[in-house]
């Protein structure tokens, strides 16, 4: 059924849009391609999934705990790896280089941590309740899953439009030099990027673990490849097209498995992909950028 399909790739892509949110957040504002942003989304699904086991914390709170973690792991990893390279004044590749160390030492500290084996979200703590909308079959998870992407998309969105806030992010990411002169406290909005950035991506590593009901170290590298993917294909830095490119790849995936294989999910998702790029190379909502000479 054509409508129950469509239910489901609508919750996947909203993961899928609230992961690609904290990627293109980081790089629209710090200018980063941050690659340990599939560890950090990781970390999110790894300290839910302790919070509720060792903590006992209801639901919900492990969701806000899975955020508050990968944030202050985003944090870190900036002020450890990204602030000495900015003052130092690396070129774009060496941070990207170096996040790709840091990916690789988190996926690498949790698996001698907790093993390399998939652990699983205890039975009941998931609602397995559905309801019947429009003869539509739609559980209770994804109807959370799609109403808490929309409103952390939303609350984003309104703040980098219709805030102060916004508005001296925007300055940062036309031009940091230009901004602190005009009195922005740079660094400081640096370090509250990268909160915001990983706590999207560690909520969005909660309701992926819940959704499929397995955590492990490696979640976040397939994860990291379709977020650069839709990334790409909004647009670089651009949060409408991080919102609507993750969307899409949810709805081609799906819909790709349901009326093709899903043997062939990765190739007709990001065939479609490449199609679209050919005849828009800048992405849905990018900017075409003429090199100086």
């Amino acid at each position: 059924m054509l409508e129950q399909q469509l239910v489901n790739a609508l919750s996947l892509g909203c993961v899928y849009a609230l992961f690609a949110l904290g990627f293109t957040l980081v790089f629209g504002v710090l200018g980063v391609i941050n690659l340990s942003h599939g560890a950090v989304f990781m970390i999110g699904a790894y300290a839910a999934l302790q919070a509720v086991l060792h903590l006992g914390l209801p639901l919900w709170a492990a969701v806000l705990a899975g955020g508050l973690a990968s944030g202050v792991l985003g944090v870190l990893i900036d002020v450890a790896i990204l602030k000495p390279l900015r003052k130092r004044g690396a070129p774009h590749l060496i941070p990207m280089i170096a996040t790709i160390g840091a990916g690789i030492a988190i996926n690498s500290a949790i698996q001698g941590g907790f093993g390399a084996d998939t652990i699983r979200f205890p039975a009941g703590l998931v609602p397995d309740d559905a309801m019947e909308i429009a003869g539509l079959h739609v559980t209770v998870m994804e109807l959370a899953i799609i109403f808490l992407s929309f409103a952390l998309m939303a609350a984003l969105l309104a703040v980098i439009r219709k805030t102060q806030l916004g508005r001296a992010l925007r300055a940062i990411a036309e031009s940091p030099k230009a901004a602190a002169l005009l009195g922005v406290d740079v660094e400081g909005l640096f370090l509250l990027t990268s909160f915001a950035a990983a706590a999207l991506g560690g909520v969005a590593g909660v309701l992926i673990g819940l959704y499929s009901n397995a955590v492990f170290p490696l979640m976040g590298q397939p994860m990291l490849h379709k977020g650069i993917a839709v990334v790409i294909l909004g647009g670089m830095g651009d949060i409408r097209g991080a919102m609507i490119g993750g969307l899409f790849l949810g709805f081609a995936e799906v819909l790709s498995v349901a009326y093709v294989g899903s043997t062939m999910r990765d190739a007709v998702a990001f065939g479609l992909l490449f199609l679209i790029l050919l005849v828009r190379p800048q992405g849905l909502f990018g900017r075409v950028l003429e090199r100086k000479a």
